[in-house]
């Protein structure tokens, strides 16, 4: 199910053959041959540069359009599979993979080849740096964010946005460490600044900083920072998002409520000039953006942040945009090269899918605008819990429906999905609320409890008061693992290892391990209480695994040498452990570094 929905400048790529180059009211971008393989081609991310195109699908594929007269009627299958994320700058394009690697092309990474995908991970000096956790893209520069939590770029640093003076460094092609200890980076397509949020949530930038667009304060009125500066005056909560213009920064802030079964509330601040920030005034702070149109019962769904103009998706739902209007990228009915220096309601027909908002996004290109759809995508882990909650005999407490059906869940799922109170049973609280609901109604609710999803609004809101969506997965693990006599009968496997027996919750093992993943599982395996014998490994390797499995963490306290970096690689192979970030082989070979 794909609808994009498209208004702006149509011109390098033309996506739009047959109309103008600038589009007045939102029109729908279709694929071609769409309807022959639907499911595979349901849309994660579009990003694009002045001059292409890419969208990502959810099966790990990508396309482009590129600049030419037939880039609509054959847009070019990326060669590169398993994409976990794509990024555009105006002058880069870079992919990151799903392994960790990163492949990115154009003039400033390689000039013998520009169109041509290289990996620039295995640029970065440090051999044990080099899986990368995130990507982020400027206008000719990259970032990297490495599963060891080190920041690197790569690129023009021509406005000092890779944190050095351009006069010695005007770019560079091999990757620079820029700061140790992040948390995130944020940038934007068409930006030549940088922001980087280390662990301790402080936050620095550096790069253009024309009108304040860092929002470094009124004391610092350099128009280039030439290194990583830190940002005092940060607005409270949780930062989920920056995302730069050519003049402006724009961050969204999310505040808990003190209603804990309500969503976050989640606001948005500006800094930069006064035409594209949202203000109508020059700010060199992060400051609220206020408006009539931002309703106190409404949210903020998602944001994008183009060269000149920037595009709000709230919950009411609305569809709300300031900055340039040169080519209609606001929508219709507006004089192009009006400034909406405020916040503006801009009008869009009713959606395919439009009985739930949230799941539609926005993003703002050089000068055009995309709103597209594109639904929750499960983790591996929400999918098998779906396929749990499918198969009786992962299940051990029943429910009854309206009409007397049975419906059966597993107590472990529920134990970390829901709110456990002290006097009262959350348990005996939904079995009320089920045994109102039709057949149909209650798997939904279910599926949306082990998915942790808002997949049904309307079910979602009769629930969401017993429906626990900040709980994290291995912080319940690691309890059940640090609480082992209290949850002992929430094991219900036996792993055997020399003399000793273990006992670990499935629910666990199909989450780390692809070999009970598949047994558990399976509609032909056996799925009796196997026990598999691990006598190869020694006491602290298995620890190590046991503790990594439950906690997604190494156990402290172990000294790491080559006897057990050789076992925990051959561990990782008998439990066929699921090896994306952060990748614990990977972590060990550091440590053990580390210590040596």
């Amino acid at each position: 199910m794909n609808e994009i929905l498209f208004f702006g400048l149509n011109e390098a790529p033309k996506l739009f053959e047959n109309e103008p180059d600038s589009i007045t009211k939102p029109i729908q971008f279709k694929f071609e041959n769409e309807n022959e393989n639907e499911n595979e081609n349901q849309i994660k991310q579009i990003s694009t540069t002045k001059l292409s195109l890419m969208i990502l699908f959810k099966n790990g594929k990508a396309i482009e359009y590129s600049n030419g007269k037939d880039s609509k009627q054959n847009p070019s299958k990326i060669q590169i599979e398993n994409i976990q994320k794509i990024s555009t700058g105006k002058n880069v394009e870079v992919i990151l993979t799903i392994e960790g690697n990163v492949f990115a092309k154009g003039r400033i990474i390689n000039q013998e080849n520009p169109k041509e995908f290289i990996n620039i991970s295995s640029l970065i000096e440090d051999t044990n740096d080099r899986v990368i956790q995130d990507v982020v893209c400027g206008e000719s520069s990259i970032y990297l964010l490495t599963s060891n939590q080190n920041a690197y770029g790569i690129g023009s640093n021509q406005d000092f946005q890779l944190g050095f003076d351009s006069n010695t460094l005007e770019n560079t092609q091999k990757p620079i460490l820029m700061m140790k200890n992040v948390s995130k980076i944020f940038s934007g397509n068409e930006s030549t600044s940088v922001f980087i949020l280390n662990s301790n949530q402080e936050l620095f930038g550096c790069g253009y900083n024309f009108s304040g667009s860092l929002g470094l304060g009124k004391s610092i009125e350099e128009t280039r920072i030439n290194k990583l500066t830190k940002i005092q005056n940060i607005p409270k909560g949780k930062i989920i998002d920056i995302q730069s213009g050519g003049f402006n920064s724009i961050m969204l802030i999310e505040n808990e409520n003190e209603n804990e079964n309500e969503n976050p509330k989640r606001k948005l601040y500006s800094c930069g000039s006064r035409n594209y920030n949202g203000h109508g005034e020059n700010t060199c702070e992060f400051t609220e953006i206020k408006s009539s149109l931002f309703e106190n019962d409404d949210n903020i769904l998602d944001f994008s942040v183009g060269y000149f103009h920037t595009l709000i998706l709230t919950s009411k739902p609305k569809l709300i945009g300031f900055g340039s209007n040169a080519y209609y990228q606001l929508g219709p009915k507006d004089t192009p090269t009006v400034f909406k220096k405020t916040p503006t309601l801009i009008e869009f027909p009713k959606l395919r899918f439009n009985e739930n908002i949230s799941n539609y996004h926005v993003y703002c290109g050089n000068s055009n605008s995309f709103l597209y759809y594109s639904p929750p995508s499960f983790s591996n882990l929400e999918e098998d819990l779906i396929k749990l909650f499918r198969r009786k005999e992962f299940c051990n407490i029943s429910f009854k429906t309206e009409n007397g059906e049975i419906i059966e869940a597993h107590k472990l799922i529920l134990k970390y999905r829901l709110n456990q109170n002290e006097n009262e049973n959350e348990n005996e609280k939904l079995k009320e609320i089920i045994s109102t609901k039709s057949i149909k109604e209650s798997n939904q609710i279910f599926e949306m409890i082990y998915s942790n999803r808002i997949i049904n609004p309307k079910l979602y809101s009769e629930i969401k008061e017993i429906i626990n969506l900040n709980e994290k997965i291995e912080e319940t693990m690691k309890r059940i693992y640090l609480n082992e006599n209290e949850n002992e009968n929430e094991k219900d496997f036996i792993i055997e290892r020399k003399e000793k027996q273990y006992k670990f919750p499935k629910l666990i093992l199909i989450m780390r391990s692809e070999l009970y993943r598949g047994m558990f599982l399976s509609v032909t395996e056996d799925k009796s209480n196997k026990v598999t014998d691990y006598s190869e490994l020694s006491n602290k390797s298995f620890q190590i695994l046991e503790y990594w499995i439950y906690s997604n963490q190494i156990k402290e306290g172990i000294q790491i040498t080559n006897d057990i970096i050789d076992e925990i690689e051959t561990g990782i192979d008998y439990f066929q452990l699921n090896q994306t970030n952060p990748n614990l082989f990977d972590l060990l070979i550091n440590k053990f570094n580390n210590q040596n």
